[in-house]
């Protein structure tokens, strides 16, 4: 099972949201480069990156702040205003390791399967929820459709994982929805990563129970940024998972 450490982009700056609101943005570090390679050096094998501002506007906007996280040398997963192939093609060509498509997802169902049959097991889903249903535009935007119901829609275009985030629970360090995560897991094919509300090994533990569910992976934002929890901890305790759960993603 994978951690991701994230990096949430606002303005060249690292910050972490409360519940998705922007106005709650607390800013963490206002160097992107440095915060890539502190976890770098920790060990991480993966970064999760989101350009806040782009998922407004619908465009890429930290761009330059991208740019110097590449430049950590870990694998980037990056999200946020990315809305046609031009942007998909752009940040692969600069070295991003996988697309995460979220609003486009949504809006645009044929995108994902056009990225993923050019960029196959490169391309991931973000799947966003309040209240179980599916939320846009930087989560601006509650839609009528479910979580699960949009999930089962990709699950044959080819996409290497679905992440999954509850937004109640983002930024709150009040414990990861494992079993939300976990039905959600059982109920597809694919992948799930598992996003908001890391605030502690235990709840790194208990994710990890459910790994033969489909649950491949983490992302943790606040809790590490906070020193709630240790990265090289929480990443020895879940490289213990079982490795053909973690491998998938």
């Amino acid at each position: 099972m994978i951690l991701f450490p994230a990096i949430d982009l606002k303005n060249g700056d690292c910050v972490r949201l409360l519940k998705g609101e922007m106005a709650s943005a607390t800013i963490y570090n206002n160097d992107p480069g440095a915060q890539a390679r502190a976890f770098a050096n920790a060990g991480c094998d993966w970064l999760h990156v989101v350009d806040l501002d782009g998922a407004l506007e619908g465009r890429s906007v930290n761009g330059s702040a991208v740019d110097a996280i590449l430049g950590a040398g870990v694998p980037v997963q990056l999200g946020g205003g990315i809305r046609n192939m031009d942007r998909v093609e752009a940040w692969f060509a600069k070295g991003v390791s996988r697309i995460i498509l979220g609003t486009a997802a949504l809006q645009n169902p044929g995108l994902v399967k056009q990225a993923c049959e050019i960029y196959p097991g490169k391309i991931a889903v973000s799947i966003d929820a309040r209240d179980g249903y599916v939320a846009t535009e930087g989560w601006t935007n509650i839609s009528s459709i479910e979580a699960i119901e949009l999930c089962r829609r990709f699950e044959d275009t080819g996409v290497v994982a679905i992440i999954f985030t509850d937004i109640e629970r983002d930024g709150a360090l009040s414990g990861v929805n494992v079993e939300a995560t976990a039905r959600l897991a059982e109920a597809v094919e694919v992948p799930v990563i598992a996003s908001g509300g890391v605030g502690s090994l235990a709840d790194l533990h208990a994710l990890k129970a459910k790994a033969r569910s489909g649950v491949a992976g983490v992302i943790c934002g606040r809790a590490l940024y906070d020193g709630r929890l240790d990265l090289v901890e929480g990443l020895k305790v879940l490289r213990d998972a079982p490795l053909e759960v973690a491998a998938g993603c």
